[in-house]
């Protein structure tokens, strides 16, 4: 090796410990756990009742650890819009169609936090949701529920949060449904595992 090429490697390995501190590891890396985590809502049909509903099939990452800055906590979440499922399949079918979710033309939504807001507890996140092919800016208040050892010799972290979204800053008002149903009230119930 040369000896240019070994004070290059000398000098960049100097400037990644000035960079990173020790002891200033990362967050931990968690992925959603799909079979305990849910994408729920609810909007009032007619504003005689609740219609409630959720996605059935969403994935995601994490970034946490409840020692480390709140800049270091991060999640985002990939829905598939085409498993909306509120118990009934003429409704289902007609809220995939392009007088709703048009799941053929927008067949995923997202959420990828830009900032939070909070402490171990809690707090708030901020983010950009992609639906219905309308990026917005949104935040919303999370809280811990627990995290710790599993029975199989895991790690995990459970969140819940919760947001109301107005339909039509997502262009979903195209179908009038009355101003009982101009908001639809979303609630995350997330649990994620550490990566190995």
């Amino acid at each position: 090796m040369s000896v240019s090429l070994t004070k290059s490697l000398m000098s960049a390995t100097l400037l990644a410990s000035i960079a990173l501190p020790m002891g200033s590891a990362l967050a931990d890396s968690y992925t959603i756990d799909p079979a305990h985590s849910f994408i729920q809502f609810k909007t009032k049909h007619l504003g005689y009742s609740w219609l409630p509903g959720q996605f059935n099939k969403f994935d995601g990452k994490m970034t946490y650890s409840a020692d480390k800055p709140a800049s270091e906590q991060k999640i985002i979440i990939n829905i598939d819009t085409s498993s909306i499922d509120t118990n009934w399949a003429d409704r289902d079918k007609h809220l995939r169609s392009a007088d709703f979710l048009n799941v053929e033309k927008f067949p995923t939504a997202t959420f990828e936090s830009t900032a939070f807001d909070g402490d171990a507890a809690g707090g708030t996140v901020t983010g950009n949701l992609t639906l219905h092919g309308v990026t917005r800016e949104i935040s919303f208040p999370v809280t811990l529920i627990a995290e710790g050892e599993d029975p199989w010799g895991g790690y995990r972290v459970g969140f819940e949060g919760s947001y109301t979204l107005a339909r039509k800053d997502f262009n979903l008002d195209q179908t009038n449904l009355g101003p009982a149903a101009e908001n639809i009230e979303l609630s995350l119930l997330i649990e994620a595992t550490k990566d190995q």
